[in-house]
């Protein structure tokens, strides 16, 4: 996917949370989450627990895909602020309590562009200086040859 000069992609708000064993790790775009627990142990992924997460008044079952992580849709997301979450994660029938904060930025908020703009202006200012170092060194051979 190519990407306009200067345009940075969002990076999505990051959530980690730990316990004596398990670490969960939910990654959060527009209103989905992407959720991968492993172990502690040997960083191992967890594939066959059955994973819900708690936040602001409502529990949330996150469904099992493919590649290993666990998926969550909630319209929550889509709000700025910082949410308290409990991952709830039962494998083996014993269930493990993880806790964390995600801190969603501001809707709207306008990404940091100050150094792809600089960039460009240093890039321009790089071409009127070789392109005037050029054109004096064109006049001067000319006048030479004259």
């Amino acid at each position: 996917m190519l990407m306009a000069f200067g345009a940075r992609a969002a990076a999505p708000a990051r959530i980690e949370a730990r316990s004596a064993d398990l670490l969960v790790v939910g990654l959060v775009q527009g209103d989905a989450m992407t959720i991968n627990v492993s172990r502690l142990l040997d960083n191992a992924p967890v594939h066959d627990a059955v994973v819900s997460v708690a936040f602001r008044g409502g529990t949330y079952p996150a469904v099992a895909q493919v590649d290993g992580s666990y998926a969550l849709k909630a319209p929550e997301f889509a709000l700025p602020g910082a949410i308290a979450m409990e991952f709830h994660v039962t494998q083996a029938g014993a269930e493990q309590t993880l806790t964390g904060n995600l801190q969603i930025g501001a809707a709207g908020a306008k990404p940091d562009d100050s150094g792809s703009a600089r960039q460009m202006y240093w890039w321009v200012l790089n071409f009127a200086v070789c392109g005037a170092f050029l054109l004096l060194w064109a006049r001067r051979k000319k006048s030479a040859d004259s």
